[in-house]
């Protein structure tokens, strides 16, 4: 059952150098082909049951390829971001898209685990916390041809422990931000050589807006995200005069917050069409904008073009976005924003279809592990659905109740299951009994390819 279909094999054995020994590649490459196919839980036993290997005696050297055997994932990150930026992004700007998100865990043996605000069950009017792991994700926000939409895909995940974690262990308690800017910085340069002389565009939310980590990444990439309509905003320095004494400003006169230029009558407000707005619409929007310089008492000056988004009909309240290239249009700052959504859509999936928060490892080595290569499924079964088109279109599941008009992710990885399922049975196999067994029904062609469906689309 590990063995890889064809065309399945030149993206799966992409990842074989990441393994220093050829045993621990053979079950890893096991492992992830009973991850692709088992449903439900993801459990080392889960995916042996699957794979036909409920017997297997030394059931443990599976185990010890999350908790023990000597691999990178540092390495197999790094590979996988080449083949995505080769299959889906060959040319313009490419597009990272940067978010955190809490797994959900209980249990004494787990170290780093603390309590979170929980994003998927707050709200403005309420917060929510629970137990649980914080992780910290990069993603392509790449458009899929066949899909008609961007998809978020990650490649580098990395847990975020707690303050009180950090201090338990007698390390130093690094903030998201600094994560986020190890992890950028680490992204770029890893695109100098898979796509040298190529922009990179980050969108985040809130959250990252940080006047150090915004200062740290202007110089070697575009980041757009949401900015506060409170900000202190200002104008550039003017030209220091000649023969004048003290030291030079770094700012110039305070600018009217965006709190008030949204609220001045006289704002010049620009109507335009937004295309692939929040569940794939198009939205016609209000925008105002102009270049400032963002900075606070102690922290660095970062010159920056805003942007403030009102929807016309009121259904949704003004924001205000950021970019620190101040010679990006509105127009792309938005349109480039819009994909940020898509990370929140790759979590969802993550939960519904591979069984993200449902693992049970125990050691240090296999939760920082595991979290990470589940999300990372997501792109490999990407991958592997891309290698299943043909004609530019890809299998989606129809009823006569509802008419899919674009595959989803439970598509790609229903498509990818049932290739790898007939690859195994055999789809011209005549399921012929032998003559000894004539006696014995066989199974209609209609009925297993029910059978088959069934169990590729069970989530």
């Amino acid at each position: 059952m590990s063995r890889l279909p064809t065309r399945f094999a030149a993206v799966i054995v992409a990842f074989a150098v990441s393994f220093r020994q050829r045993r621990t590649w053979r079950r890893a490459r096991a492992l992830l082909v009973g991850a692709i196919l088992a449903p439900g839980v993801r459990t080392v036993a889960s995916v042996l049951r699957i794979l036909g290997r409920a017997q297997t005696r030394r059931f443990g050297t599976y185990h010890r390829v999350l908790s023990r055997a000597a691999w990178s994932s540092r390495h197999a990150s790094r590979r996988l971001l080449g083949l995505l930026v080769r299959a889906f992004v060959p040319a313009g700007p490419i597009v990272i898209g940067l978010d955190d998100t809490l797994e959900r865990r209980r249990g004494r043996r787990i170290a780093a685990l603390g309590i979170y605000r929980d994003p998927v069950r707050s709200s403005r009017a309420q917060v929510v916390k629970a137990s649980g792991l914080r992780w910290l994700s990069v993603m392509l926000l790449a458009p899929i041809p066949w899909a008609g939409r961007v998809w978020a895909l990650p490649f580098l995940t990395t847990l975020a422990p707690s303050e009180r974690y950090e201090h338990a262990q007698g390390r130093r308690h690094k903030r998201l931000t600094e994560r986020a800017r190890q992890l950028l910085r680490q992204t770029q340069r890893w695109l100098t050589v898979i796509a040298p002389g190529r922009p990179l565009v980050v969108v985040a939310d809130m959250s990252f807006a940080a006047l150090e980590l915004l200062a740290a990444l202007a110089p070697t990439m575009t980041c757009i995200l949401c900015l506060q309509l409170n900000a202190a905003l200002a104008a550039p320095a003017p030209p220091r005069a000649p023969h004048s004494r003290g030291r030079s400003p770094k700012v110039g006169a305070r600018r009217p917050t965006l709190k008030h230029v949204l609220a001045d009558s006289a704002t010049h407000w620009e109507r335009t069409t937004v295309v692939g707005w929040y569940g794939g619409a198009t939205r016609a929007l209000d925008l105002a904008t102009g270049t400032a310089v963002w900075t606070r008492k102690g922290l660095p000056v970062v010159p920056l073009r805003w942007v403030l988004v009102r929807d016309p009909a009121g259904h949704f309240a003004p924001q205000a976005l950021l970019s620190t290239d101040p010679r990006l249009t509105p127009d792309a700052m938005v349109q480039y924003f819009v994909r940020r959504w898509q990370v929140e859509v790759t979590f969802a999936e993550a939960r519904r279809h591979l069984g993200l928060e449902t693992q049970r490892q125990w050691s240090e080595r296999a939760i920082a592990r595991t979290t990470p290569i589940l999300l990372a499924l997501f792109s490999v079964v990407t991958l592997l659905a891309h290698q299943l088109v043909r004609g530019g279109t890809l299998p989606t599941r129809q009823a006569a109740w509802y008419r899919k008009p674009a595959p989803t992710f439970s598509d790609a990885l229903a498509a990818v299951r049932c290739h790898i399922w007939r690859r195994h049975v055999g789809h011209r196999q005549r399921f012929r009994p032998p003559a000894r067994e004539r006696d014995r029904p066989i199974i209609p062609h209609a009925l297993l390819a029910r059978l088959t469906e069934a169990l590729c689309y069970v989530a």
